[in-house]
Protein backbone atom coordinates (compact mmCIF):
# COMPACT_ATOMS: atom_id res chain seq x y z
CA UNK A 1 0.00 0.00 0.00
CA UNK A 2 2.85 1.92 0.44
CA UNK A 3 3.98 2.26 -3.45
CA UNK A 4 0.60 3.10 -4.43
CA UNK A 5 0.81 6.25 -2.12
CA UNK A 6 3.63 7.19 -3.45
CA UNK A 7 2.80 6.60 -6.55
CA UNK A 8 -0.38 8.53 -6.06
CA UNK A 9 1.46 11.18 -4.74
CA UNK A 10 4.28 11.69 -7.24
CA UNK A 11 1.66 12.11 -9.81
CA UNK A 12 -0.47 14.28 -8.42
CA UNK A 13 3.07 16.38 -7.71
CA UNK A 14 3.79 15.99 -11.80
CA UNK A 15 0.13 17.16 -12.42
CA UNK A 16 0.32 20.40 -10.40
CA UNK A 17 3.73 21.12 -11.47
CA UNK A 18 2.45 20.90 -15.15
CA UNK A 19 -0.55 22.82 -14.56
CA UNK A 20 1.88 25.59 -12.82
CA UNK A 21 3.33 26.23 -16.10
CA UNK A 22 7.42 25.60 -16.87
CA UNK A 23 8.46 28.32 -15.13
CA UNK A 24 6.77 28.04 -11.92
CA UNK A 25 8.77 26.84 -9.09
CA UNK A 26 7.36 23.18 -7.31
CA UNK A 27 7.47 23.45 -3.82
CA UNK A 28 10.39 21.61 -2.09
CA UNK A 29 9.51 18.30 -0.95
CA UNK A 30 9.92 17.31 2.80
CA UNK A 31 12.31 14.19 3.16
CA UNK A 32 11.88 13.18 6.80
CA UNK A 33 14.16 10.38 5.70
CA UNK A 34 17.05 11.51 4.75
CA UNK A 35 16.98 10.14 1.76
CA UNK A 36 18.86 11.73 -1.61
CA UNK A 37 17.76 11.93 -5.32
CA UNK A 38 19.46 8.86 -6.27
CA UNK A 39 18.27 6.31 -3.73
CA UNK A 40 14.98 7.74 -3.98
CA UNK A 41 14.71 7.17 -7.47
CA UNK A 42 16.73 3.67 -7.45
CA UNK A 43 13.49 2.74 -4.54
CA UNK A 44 11.07 4.12 -6.95
CA UNK A 45 12.26 1.68 -10.17
CA UNK A 46 12.24 -1.11 -7.25
CA UNK A 47 9.07 -0.58 -6.36
CA UNK A 48 7.49 -0.05 -9.85
CA UNK A 49 9.58 -3.35 -10.76
CA UNK A 50 7.68 -5.14 -7.48
CA UNK A 51 4.35 -3.68 -8.94
CA UNK A 52 4.90 -5.48 -12.29
CA UNK A 53 6.13 -8.61 -10.84
CA UNK A 54 2.97 -8.80 -8.49
CA UNK A 55 1.09 -8.33 -11.28
CA UNK A 56 2.60 -11.11 -13.19
CA UNK A 57 2.08 -13.80 -10.27
CA UNK A 58 -1.59 -13.09 -9.55
CA UNK A 59 -1.88 -13.65 -13.42
CA UNK A 60 -0.50 -17.02 -12.97
CA UNK A 61 -1.55 -17.90 -9.64
CA UNK A 62 -5.66 -16.84 -11.41
CA UNK A 63 -4.61 -19.00 -14.50
CA UNK A 64 -4.17 -22.11 -11.99
CA UNK A 65 -7.14 -21.22 -10.37
CA UNK A 66 -5.40 -20.47 -7.09
CA UNK A 67 -6.74 -16.21 -7.10
CA UNK A 68 -9.42 -14.17 -8.10
CA UNK A 69 -10.06 -12.25 -11.10
CA UNK A 70 -10.59 -9.67 -8.59
CA UNK A 71 -6.72 -9.66 -7.13
CA UNK A 72 -5.38 -10.20 -10.81
CA UNK A 73 -7.12 -6.98 -11.95
CA UNK A 74 -6.39 -4.78 -8.99
CA UNK A 75 -2.83 -5.87 -9.19
CA UNK A 76 -2.31 -4.72 -13.01
CA UNK A 77 -4.55 -1.24 -12.11
CA UNK A 78 -1.36 -0.65 -9.41
CA UNK A 79 1.00 -1.84 -11.86
CA UNK A 80 -0.28 0.48 -14.86
CA UNK A 81 -0.70 3.40 -12.40
CA UNK A 82 3.00 3.00 -11.12
CA UNK A 83 4.24 2.72 -14.62
CA UNK A 84 2.22 5.76 -16.05
CA UNK A 85 3.34 8.01 -12.77
CA UNK A 86 7.21 6.99 -14.07
CA UNK A 87 6.82 7.73 -17.53
CA UNK A 88 5.02 11.08 -16.17
CA UNK A 89 8.34 12.22 -13.96
CA UNK A 90 10.66 10.83 -16.58
CA UNK A 91 8.79 13.36 -19.49
CA UNK A 92 9.02 16.44 -16.98
CA UNK A 93 12.72 15.55 -15.86
CA UNK A 94 13.80 15.18 -19.70
CA UNK A 95 11.92 18.55 -20.15
CA UNK A 96 13.74 20.43 -17.43
CA UNK A 97 16.61 18.72 -18.58
CA UNK A 98 15.98 20.25 -22.26
CA UNK A 99 15.07 23.84 -20.85
CA UNK A 100 18.48 23.94 -18.93
CA UNK A 101 20.61 23.39 -22.24
CA UNK A 102 18.75 25.91 -23.60
CA UNK A 103 19.57 28.76 -21.43
CA UNK A 104 22.61 31.06 -21.95
CA UNK A 105 25.33 30.59 -19.97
Amino acid sequence: MATNAFAAGAYAAVQNIGAKGAMAKAAPVANPQGMNFGSLLSSTLDSVGEAGRRADSQALAVAGGKANVVDVVTAVAESETALQTLVAVRDRMISAYEEIMRMQI
